[in-house]
Parts: C-alpha cells; structure tokens; sequence
C-alpha cells in the first residue's frame, strides 16, 4: 500500500512563500503522477498542480500559474509544491496524491492520498 505523508504547512502573511513536501513509502514514483488538490471550507475539492515522476511534465490551475511550482526529487521519493507570493484566497487544506502513470484533475481519479495540510494566508 502506497503511503505519503505531507509536511511543511502553516500560517503566512500575504506575499509570503511556504513549500509542501508530499513523501512516499515506495521505493521509487517513476510509474506515478502526483497532484496537489485543496479544499477550502465550503469549496470543492480542486487540483492546483501535478507532476509526472517520469517526465516531469507538470500542469497547474489557471489561479496559481507563476505563483506555485511543483518538483518531485526521484531519489529521495519526495513530491513538492513551492508556494510564491501567497494570497489570502490560497488559505485552504493542501492534499497531495497519487495516481499511476498520467496526471488528473479529477480527484475521483487518484487511488493514493496524503493526511492534508493547512495553509493559512493573512491578509
């Protein structure tokens, strides 16, 4: 069973950075996308980026495109999600997940998933 565990969450004022980590327990992710998804209170749950552990190729939301980018390190088994110039509107639970071989929007799509990660943005 693939577990990840995500880490680097917490409170930042407007304009600041925070980065995400998202770890596996598989020995390797080269056969795997891996996405990050938030949900704020209310909201649905929606993908703000994802990651090809084989190319590398990435996708991100419209809203977060320039701000946000995302990276995996193979070696180390480790997805992660740079956070730029963070806005009030970002302030959300962070998920990341897994999916075998392509990226997804959809979050019905993906079979692996971390804990969460609450981000909070001030204004």
């Amino acid at each position: 069973q693939l577990q990840l565990v995500e880490s680097g969450g917490g409170l930042v004022q407007a304009g600041g950075s925070l980065r995400l980590s998202c770890a596996s327990s598989e020995s390797g992710l080269g056969s795997y996308a891996v996405a990050w998804f938030r949900q704020a209170p209310g909201k649905e749950r929606v993908m703000v980026s994802c990651i090809t552990f084989s190319m590398g190729v990435t996708s991100y939301a419209y809203d977060v495109k320039g701000r946000f980018t995302t990276s995996r390190d193979d070696a180390k088994n480790v997805a992660y999600l740079q956070m730029n110039s963070l806005k009030p509107e970002d302030t959300a639970v962070y998920l990341c997940a897994a999916r075998l071989y392509g990226c997804s929007s959809a979050p019905s799509e993906f079979e692996y998933w971390g804990q969460g990660s609450q981000v909070t943005v001030s204004s």
